[in-house]
């Protein structure tokens, strides 16, 4: 098939000028010519033609761009013409004038001319004669360099996933389809392609022919005007070297299945605290859980906020699946004891593949959010700080260091959640609703069912499913379907948890309901992340409703199931067992609204049933299979007749599959009928009716295998290939399949692609970087080409939400996957290679990742071998890779090919050596498609063969062939060259094999000879396979020859061979009537990787080449030439031409000594010897006379001659074996070492012009700064380099490394900057609260601490700057600033490159002065400080193998479980040397030297071996993590240390019940290296009783470090001191140690001059020449100077190097009996001083601080508010009897208590009472020490460190109950808010973290007094205010409280006055009266005065009216008178 465009002009240009154009079409491009000086219009006149494979779909479009052309700049576009190919695919033929269109889319005058013409593959496009297009003038030559192509995409295009890549065109695809040559040819006329390689079969890729690519440069820049070669990229250019026709598709090498084995894991978690309980008064324990083991923390004592600090490991052996599914579940309970379970306040749940998952797979001091399971309207419970670590076997944790932690308070920040879970998740409810099963095997595992079935006949369906779910720790069930192979449920398990949930998989199981147990049928696992995506547009869990298939053991009926685990999901199923129909949904709650049950119980309903099509439309799917070869069929087998069973779901299977669905098939109406007649109107009439009842055959006929040789037999398929076809019914859910499955293909290309980019950084191939663009151009391509692709069939029936959200996801993380790839690739240059290769693997996972279906379609096929009825071995194949589709993109990728299948042991079988071994290998040809599509289903056999049909009665046959006949059969002569293997495994119990080759082609197998003895064996034979027939076409067999397979075995001389490794290659491939020439012949050797089950197991050095015999017989081949060697019997050696080409070279050894050698068969070694062999020469040692005596040789360097390839990725390795010689001339082998590769120990000469050149470089670069920076007139050839104290290199600044060839000053001063720093702080007035400590108070634990927060600082900054950097690559895309970047070296004060000295700018001081002042704030003072290291000093310094080296030696065999014998049980003893392997003759310029002794050659100047005595002292600060050793879960540890025949024991300073012990110990040792150089340091467990336990240990080669350049005997310090707590401890002082080293170096130097100058080699140094002694007087010295140098060693050119600084290395514990998972870490450091100098002074003290002993005085003077309880008697008033409790350490320990203030109304309470705590405090860590009994049968006290807290609560007392808790308040001592002035201003805000403080520190303002709230949670779990209270903090040190004491409450001394109370000290009797009258007067008196002026009126009123009368009678009657 093929585009071809015809481009004719181009007119009504504007101006003259240069044109080019581009043409474009499915993202590859063409370049026209260039013409030249064209004016109106441009004739070009050329045709472009592309091969495609798939069809043009008609949305597709054409893309012409015209240029103006410019050799300088970039080409600017005039105009675009694009058109869509919808006319073309229905016409075939078009020709075309159009206008182009500019940027904005309109249109201009400028038109284009074109001709196009489409050709597809069955002609069924119009038909037109080829040769129409190739005349005329565009027959030019190809090599006139007018073809020109886009070098920027070169042949990057839409390389088709068939395989058929563009510039493949001069193959010929298609028999009937003349190819044209000239036009396809083009795109290669400006490579040359360097050496053809065979496909390398081992790493599932195709090589790519190597490209010239200089040639390509110049080429390039020829043509298109100077192409910057960093944006040239390359495709796959496999051209001539690919498996073009693609009939075959590539073998999986891996062979055993890894999920089911069980591995070690390690499961750790520290409580640290927790905060913000929701509960009064608790005394909380934490429960942790994971599965069903359970752990207790202690009991903490009336505290909503316990501090544990502890530790606790869970250990586990069970497979990876199981694990990580498993719940870790943190649960806080509140007053448990030994009667009470306790109530459960909160828990928290995570699984452990969260864990894992992580950076460093864990959680590090996050704080895990509690909420209450049965109640989820009730919000957050507290908050857990925990750290937790999952690490399985070989993996190392890095613990962040852990000295003295600022806590983290920052709550929010720190949640434990994974990335991108938001803080605050929901409850959410999780629906998975169960409808209905089927295809359920027929079983019953009751025997009583059988025994029924037999008497009564009974055919009841004998099984009883249900299903069950499990998820987050929780299980749910549906009912149980009696008797039903067909369940249908209808019911729905509801889950309520956390969304997003932290629990990943659900786990879905069919299970058999029995009455004695349960067994699963099936099991599935549902992963949440595949089914939900969490972005912007993401969407919530969801799923179908769709089926699941579930796969398990075979469907047998057997009463014990060997296979049962796989039935559990464990491991790989080997059958299918039923498929079950379900969907999933979550709805978020809203806890607030209120109908919803706030239980998280397990429920289970009913739902109405789903309608039958809600899965898709039932089709007829056709699956076909030949079985073109099966050979290497395992003899164990036996030799009854074998035949193959293939079965999809339950079709196809003999047991009990089905053959129909009970399904109406053709629908009513004409509409399907018609898409039928229209796919099948190829095949003929008869066929397309008697298809209906075509019967299945699932089933090769049985065959008796016949021989190939000893292991194997095969099975006599020639010229007849068994078929097998099976038709069933599924729904059609096609489309998902087709995404996955062009996402599956991107991904593969990609993978190929990256693993052609390793392996060309690794062969070291030039320009990896193209390679790379061209992966991600064609990576880009794909993801946009799938954009259109899956946007189809959008209204399918049967798709769910999930298809529907899902489409859209992908679709939008594949336009951003393309956009990056094209970002990206704008940004991969040679020296960013390999950090984009890091990116682009993080899109091959994620590609990975979505192209996984969670919805399943079709079940997988399996193919079962069967000898004699038995099942042995299967093969299972996903239906995508062999599903069909029109699309080309959208086939699988075995769809329609040949792929070569082993078949494996099923189950557990299949574990170790057994699945290694092969069962079968199969040749299978596989298509599966929907039956009306099914016309082309033979297409991709191999040509040249007759169907054969099964007779169906008179005349009939059947449509499918059963079998095929090939009549067509080539001859071949297959060669295979075995050069050598190397690194294979060692099989013998001498750690060596007997290796021989087996290879494997067809029916045929040859062996190599056996070589003795050696893991690397050099075969150099040829082995020739005569007469081998292949069936097909001879261009496909040349194209796609089969594979061949080589396994290695280790001869035995009894028994049978043993299987050491495989791997497979394909041949190069000649035909008869090809010249044998080059390029592709003689084929080149190469490497492949053999592999034993999952692991490498060494690599193959071999070439392949198959070589048609054509008619003329063999004399046509091409002769074998060199001797037929004599000696080695008729064994032809590897033909000239192939083997490598060799020169001379010397190996030279240096024998140092052996060390640590085991004993051999139970007797010592005592007179050893070592042999070196490397190609077949070698040397021997001189014998060690007595080796207890003295381990080292007398003679150290020897040499040997030997032929080695030039090229030296071809070296042999080099072996090492040590033999002991016993009397009578006996040898025995101790053990041996394989140098695999000899690369490191090439000495390659000094290249004398680039270096020189490098230095003029930096010597400019220097002189231009000079320039700049001022008038510093310097003698010639120095550059002045100032290292100033205290400012860090920012990441930006320019840093000159001076290099080896220029003089240079280096200035180090000591600036005034310092002096001012302390003037300014002193005016800075605020932050003078810490005065300049003394120097007397610093001890080695402040330099110590100090150290370790630079290095936190420096962990920090290096995060910082990788996130900086990853935004900077995001900016950078075009702009390019180089700029040399340095990390801090050292500490602070210390860079480690000098920097070019020039005026600094105002700006930089500006800076300057701000980072000055950030550090000054940071560290107040200027402690020394020492590197503190968080790994071994060994992996600093690469393993101080700077010229010694150490070989371990092994013997033994390597054990078959890859688990359990680690290589360290295996080694046996160390050889300790060198080597040096170079060219000769040896190179002038190292004879010459001065002083060059030639016994020494390359090892000039080593030290002499002779026995040294020397001082040891090993210093041992702490150890952290340790695993615990007791029962309580923690651990009584020790130290001990053992060199040589010392040991000490430090058994009676054991640490009790600690696992993070602090020694700070010192220990001397004198040892006489090399007798005693191997240091333990153990930390074993004390136990009173019984033997200690081992915890871990490190050992530590002292010898290497001893003998280093790195000069690591005692690290030089930061500064030199000769008093106080930094005193230098080396007794050289550094003036002698710069001596000695400018001395061995042969420096000139050092030569100190005056004024604080001191030059070594060409390197000038200044500094200071001032010191301080005890007194504070000043001396002259020449220390600091030297020291100078010293730290700067590594700039000194030739002899330089890194010395070891002042340091605390950190070294992982390991334990023997848990191989490779540390078990703790222990911070130490090692000194070593020889015996023959100075003794040293004393060892550093590092003993623990002594916590300091204080007292804090607190007095509570007054409360008020506090909120009133009580309620009286009589009256119902509320009031309180208020006393106030206060602790320090805990309740249990120092608690006090006020008096009581009673009956206080209004909340206010007078005191004046005094709290004493004494305690004793450790100011570094910021925490109290306490040691205290755990329990009364401990044996000693253990010692806790907690968090200085000062507690008080507020109580009201009462009588006769309990009293109650009122609130309470927490201050922390270093940090807590400033009381307030009065009590007003005191407010609940002082506690809430809303509002930003000032804090205090008691330890630092020593008396602070004010108001505090008092806090309690209120029902609604809100804090609330209960009340203030007025209190008064004094701290004292011991002594000053000596020197002032005081009384406790209101005791003398200092008394306290009494507290000024109302009176209520009436008598109790009379208090109620008393009460009721104050009260009654209090409330009532208004009432009452009313009461008295009513009583008064009335009064009043009485007498008047009393009165009245009379006074009116008397009035009357005296008035009368």
């Amino acid at each position: 098939m093929a585009l071809i465009v015809h481009l004719k002009t181009v007119t009504d240009l504007r101006g003259k000028g240069d044109r080019i154009a581009k043409v474009a079409f499915r993202g590859l491009s063409f370049y026209t010519r260039v013409l030249e000086n064209c004016e109106d219009e441009a004739r070009f006149d050329e045709t472009f033609r592309w091969p495609i494979a798939s069809n043009i779909d008609g949305n597709e479009m054409l893309e012409i761009q015209v240029f103006n052309y410019s050799k300088v700049f970039t080409n600017r576009l005039i105009g675009t013409f694009r058109m869509v190919l919808q006319k073309v695919v229905e016409e075939a033929q078009l020709e075309v004038t159009d206008t182009l269109i500019d940027d904005n889319n309109s249109s201009i005058r400028t038109s284009v001319t074109i001709e196009i013409k489409y050709q597809t593959m069955d002609g069924t496009v119009g038909a037109w004669n080829d040769g129409e297009f190739l005349e005329g003038p565009n027959q030019h030559s190809e090599n006139d360099g007018s073809f020109h192509f886009e070098t920027d995409s070169l042949l990057s295009g839409h390389s088709q996933s068939s395989g058929v890549s563009p510039g493949r065109s001069h193959q010929s695809l298609h028999s009937g389809e003349r190819t044209f040559r000239k036009a396809g040819k083009g795109v290669f006329s400006a490579m040359k392609l360097s050496k053809t390689r065979p496909p390398k079969e081992d790493k599932n890729k195709d090589e790519p022919a190597v490209l010239e690519t200089e040639d390509l440069d110049r080429k390039a820049i020829r043509l298109g005007g100077g192409l910057d070669p960093d944006t040239i990229s390359l495709a796959s250019v496999t051209a001539l070297t690919t498996n073009v026709s693609n009939k075959r598709s590539k073998p999986d090498i891996k062979m055993e299945p890894s999920a089911g084995r069980p591995m070690d894991y390690q499961v750790s978690i520290t409580i640290i605290e927790a905060r913000q309980l929701v509960g009064l008064n608790m005394d909380p324990v934490i429960c942790v859980e994971i599965g069903d083991d359970k752990k207790y923390t202690s009991t903490k004592e009336s505290t909503n906020c316990p501090y544990y600090n502890e530790y606790f490991v869970f250990e586990f052996h069970v497979p990876p699946d199981v694990m990580f599914d498993k719940i870790i579940k943190l649960s806080v309970i509140h007053s448990k004891n030994l009667l009470r379970s306790g109530t459960l306040v909160g828990s928290f749940k995570l699984d452990v593949g969260t864990v894992y998952s992580q950076a460093e797979h864990q959680f590090y001091h996050k704080w895990a959010i509690l909420s209450d399971p049965d109640d989820i309207t009730a919000g957050v419970k507290g908050y857990l700080k925990c750290d937790i670590a999952v690490v399985g076997k070989g993996d190392n944790i890095k613990t962040p260091h852990k000295a003295n932690e600022k806590d983290d308070d920052d709550i929010e920040g720190n949640l434990l959640l994974p990335d991108g879970v938001p803080s605050e998740r929901q409850w959410a409810r999780f629906y998975v609703k169960i409808y209905k099963a089927e295809g359920l095997p027929r079983m019953n595992t009751s025997i009583m069912a059988n025994v029924k079935k037999a008497l009564i006949g009974e055919n009841k369906d004998l099984v009883d499913p249900y299903v069950q779910v499990q998820f987050a720790g929780q299980k749910g069930k549906t009912s149980v379907q009696k008797s039903s192979y067909e369940p249908t449920w209808n019911e729905q398990i509801i889950f309520t948890d956390m969304f997003p949930p932290l629990c990943k998989r659900m786990k879905i199981q069919i299970r058999d309901s029995d009455k004695v147990n349960d067994v699963a049928i099936g099991t599935h696992f549902v992963d949440l992340r595949k089914i939900s995506n969490e972005g912007d547009k993401g969407f919530l869990p969801t799923l179908g409703p769709a089926w699941v298939n579930m796969y398990g053991s075979t469907r047998n009926y057997t009463l014990m199931d060997e296979h049962q685990d796989l039935n559990e999901g464990l491991g790989e199923g080997v059958s299918f067992r039923a498929r079950l129909l379900l969907s999933i949904a979550v709805e978020i709650l809203d806890t607030s609204s209120t109908d919803i049950t706030s239980s998280t119980e397990v429920q289970v309903e009913a739902v109405p049933q789903v309608s039958e099509n809600c899965t898709g439309k039932m089709e007829e799917f056709f699956l076909f299979g030949a079985f073109l070869e099966a050979t290497m069929i395992d003899r164990k087998i036996g030799d009854k007749p074998i035949n193959f069973e293939v079965t999809i779901g339950n079709y196809g299977n003999q047991l009990d599959g089905i053959t129909k669905p009970n399904i109406t098939k053709k629908k009513e109406g004409g509409e399907g009928d018609e898409e039928e007649s229209e796919l099948l109107q190829n095949s003929s009439e008869d066929e397309a009716d008697d298809d209906g009842d075509m019967v299945s055959v699932s089933a090769t006929p049985p065959m008796k295998p016949v021989v190939t040789e000893r292991n194997y037999f095969h099975l006599p398929y020639f010229e007849k290939k068994p078929c097998i076809y099976i038709k069933s019914w599924w729904q059609d859910q096609r489309r998902r399949l087709y995404n996955a499955i062009i996402m599956d293909k991107i991904a593969d290309k990609l993978e190929e692609g990256l693993n052609d980019v390793n392996e060309m950084i690794k062969t070291e191939k030039p320009y990896p970087e193209r390679r790379l663009r061209g992966v991600l151009e064609e990576l880009s391509s794909g993801c946009s080409r799938f954009v259109t692709l899956a946007n189809k069939d959008q209204n399918q029936p049967g798709r769910t939400k999930l298809d529907r959200e899902r489409l859209k996801s992908c679709m939008r993380e594949m336009e951003n996957m393309a956009q990056q790839a094209k970002t990206l690739r704008s940004q991969v240059k040679k020296n960013t290679v390999k950090d984009k290769l890091k990116l682009v693997m993080n899109f091959l996972q994620k590609l990975r990742f979505l192209a996984d279906e969670p919805q399943h379609s079709i079940p997988e096929v399996f193919i079962w071998m069967m000898s004699n009825n038995k099942r042995i071995a299967y093969a299972r194949i996903p239906s995508k890779d062999i599903l069909y589709s029109i699309v080309d993109e959208e086939t699988g990728k075995d769809c329609g090919k040949v792929k070569t299948v082993f078949l494996k042991l099923p189950g557990k079988r299949g574990f170790g050596p057994a699945g290694w071994t092969v069962q079968a290998k199969m040749e299978v040809y596989m298509w599966l498609g929907l039956n009306k599509q099914r016309k082309d289903f033979l297409n991709g056999l191999p040509s040249g063969f007759e169907e054969n049909k099964a007779v169906k009665g008179p005349g009939l046959q059947s449509f499918p062939p059963i079998s095929l006949t090939y009549i067509k059969k080539q001859l071949f002569q297959l060669r295979v060259h075995m050069y050598q293997a190397r690194s294979l495994f060692a099989a013998d119990s001498s750690g060596l094999s007997d290796p021989f080759a087996r290879v494997f082609f067809s029916s045929h197998s040859q062996c190599t000879e056996v070589l003795n003895e050696t893991l690397c064996p050099t075969w150099d034979q040829l082995l020739v396979f005569d007469d081998v027939e292949l069936y097909g076409e001879v261009q496909e067999l040349r194209d796609d020859p089969p594979i061949i397979v080589i396994e290695i075995y280790d001869q035995d001389t009894v028994g049978k061979a043993e299987f050491m490794g495989r791997t497979f290659a394909k041949p190069v491939v000649k035909m008869s009537d090809e010249k044998y020439c080059t390029p592709r012949f003689p084929p080149q050797l190469e490497y492949y990787q053999i592999y034993r089950g999952n692991a490498t197991a060494g690599d193959l050095l071999a070439a392949f080449e198959l070589l048609q015999i054509g008619p003329a017989g063999k004399s046509d081949l091409p002769a074998i030439d060199g001797p037929t060697d004599m000696e080695r019997g008729p064994i032809l050696p590897v033909p000239l031409g192939i083997r490598p080409v060799l020169s001379k070279y010397r190996v030279e050894i240096l024998f140092w000594g052996l060390r640590d050698l085991k004993r051999v068969n139970l007797a010592q070694v005592d007179r050893p010897r070592v042999d070196i062999e490397c190609a077949g020469k070698g040397v021997q040692s001189a014998l060690i006379q007595n080796y207890k005596k003295n381990p080292n040789f007398s003679t150290l360097v020897k040499w040997f001659e030997v032929d080695l390839p030039e090229n030296e990725l071809l070296h042999p390795p080099l072996n090492v074996r040590v033999v002991d010689c016993r009397a009578f001339g006996r040898y025995t082998l101790v053990g041996s070492h394989a140098v695999s590769s000899l690369r490191k120990f090439i000495y390659r000469p000094p290249d004398k012009k680039s270096q020189n050149w490098n230095t003029t470089v930096k010597l400019i670069n220097g002189y231009m700064n000079l320039a700049n920076g001022g008038t510093h007139s310097r003698p010639t050839g120095e550059i002045l380099v100032n290292v100033e104290p205290e400012v860090p290199v920012k990441k930006m600044d320019t840093v000159v490394k001076l290099d080896a060839g220029s003089d240079a000053v280096v200035k180090v001063d000591v600036t005034d900057e310092e002096k001012d720093k302390k003037k300014k702080k002193k005016k800075g007035g605020e932050e003078i609260e810490e005065e300049e400590p003394d120097e007397s108070m610093l001890d080695w634990w402040s330099k110590y601490f100090a150290s370790i927060e630079t290095l936190k600082e420096h962990l920090r900054q290096q995060e910082a700057a990788a996130a900086e950097a990853e935004e900077k690559d995001d900016l950078d895309t075009a702009d390019e600033t180089k700029t040399d970047e340095s990390p801090i070296k050292g500490s602070k004060g210390q860079q480690s490159k000098g920097k070019e000295k020039a005026k600094p700018s105002k700006e930089d001081k500006k800076k300057k002065q701000q980072i000055n002042e950030a550090l000054d704030k940071k560290n107040k003072q200027k402690i020394d400080e020492l590197k503190v290291y968080d790994k071994e000093l060994e992996i600093e310094f690469d393993n101080f193998e700077d010229w010694l080296h150490t070989f371990n030696l092994y013997r033994g065999k390597i054990g078959d479980d890859d688990d359990n014998t680690a290589d360290e049980d295996r080694i046996v003893g160390r050889f300790k040397g060198s080597m040096c392997v170079y060219k000769m003759p040896l190179p002038e310029d190292v004879t010459k030297e001065a002083g060059f002794d030639p016994n020494f050659g390359m090892f000039q100047g080593i030290p002499s071996n002779d026995p040294i005595n020397v001082l040891v002292r090993v210093y041992v600060v702490r150890a952290t993590d340790l695993h615990p050793a007791d029962i309580n879960g923690k651990a009584d540890p020790y130290i001990v240390i053992k060199l040589g025949k010392t040991e000490i024991k430090d058994k009676e300073n054991y640490i009790s019940k600690q696992l993070n012990p602090v020694f700070g110990k010192s220990f001397d040792i004198e040892a006489t290296f090399p007798m005693e150089s191997m240091l333990t340091v153990s930390i074993f467990d004390w136990d009173l009783v019984g033997t200690d336990d081992l915890i871990g240990e490190t050992k530590i080669d002292l010898e290497n470090r001893y003998y280093s350049k790195h000069r690591a005997t005692c690290g030089i310090s930061q500064t030199y001191a000769i008093h106080g707590y930094n005193m230098w401890r080396d007794p050289m002082k550094p003036t002698q140690i710069l001596s000695k080293l400018s001395k061995d170096g042969k420096l000139d130097g050092p030569h100190f001059g005056p004024g604080g100058r001191v030059k070594v080699a060409n390197r000038v140094f200044t500094g200071s020449i001032e010191i301080e002694d005890e007194n504070g007087q000043k001396k002259q010295t020449d220390e600091h100077l030297a020291l100078t140098v010293l730290h700067h060693w590594e700039e000194i050119p030739r002899a330089g190097c890194k010395l070891v600084t002042e340091h605390v290395e950190t070294r992982p514990l390991l334990n023997p009996e848990k191989p490779g998972i540390e078990q703790g870490r222990i911070e130490m450091w090692v000194d070593m001083f020889p015996m023959d100098m100075p003794a040293p002074g004393a060892a550093i003290d590092i003993s623990p601080r002594k916590p300091k002993r204080y007292e804090l005085r607190v007095i509570i003077w007054n409360t008020d508010e506090v909120i009133l309880e009580d309620d009286d008697y009589f009256t119902g008033e509320k009031s309180s009897d208020i006393f106030v409790r206060g602790w320090l350490k805990g309740q249990q320990e120092d608690k006090q208590d006020t008096d009581v203030h009673y009956h206080s109304l209004t909340g206010e309470g007078n005191f004046n009472w005094r709290f004493i705590f004494p305690f004793d405090y450790l100011m570094a860590e910021e925490k109290i020490v306490i040691s205290k009994k755990e329990s009364m049968f401990s044996w000693d006290e253990t010692e806790y460190k907690i968090p200085a807290r000062l507690t008080l609560q507020v109580w009201d007392a009462d009588h006769f109950s309990a009293d109650d808790f009122l609130g309470a308040i927490e201050l922390d001592l270093n940090r807590f808010p400033r009381g307030a002035k009065t009590s007003k201003q005191c407010s609940i805000d002082m506690v809430t973290s809303e509002v930003e403080l000032p804090t205090v520190s008691i330890f630092k303002q020593k008396r602070v007094k004010g108001w505090w709230p008092f806090v309690a949670r209120n029902e609604n779990d809100e804090l609330e205010l209960t009340g203030k209270v007025e209190a008064e903090l004094h701290l004292l040190t011991a002594e000053e409280a000596e020197k002032s004491p005081a009384g406790l409450a209101r005791n003398e001394p200092d008394p306290l006055e009494k507290p000024n109370r109302p009176n209520t000290n009436l008598m109790w009797m009379l208090r109620p009266v008393h009460i009721a009258c104050v009260l009654i007067w209090r409330h009532y008196r208004y009432y009452f005065l009313g009461l008295v002026a009513a009583v008064i009126m009335l009064m009043f009123l009485a007498l008047m009216i009393y009165t009245m009368p009379s006074v009116i009678n008397e009035k009357l009657i005296n008035n009368g008178k």
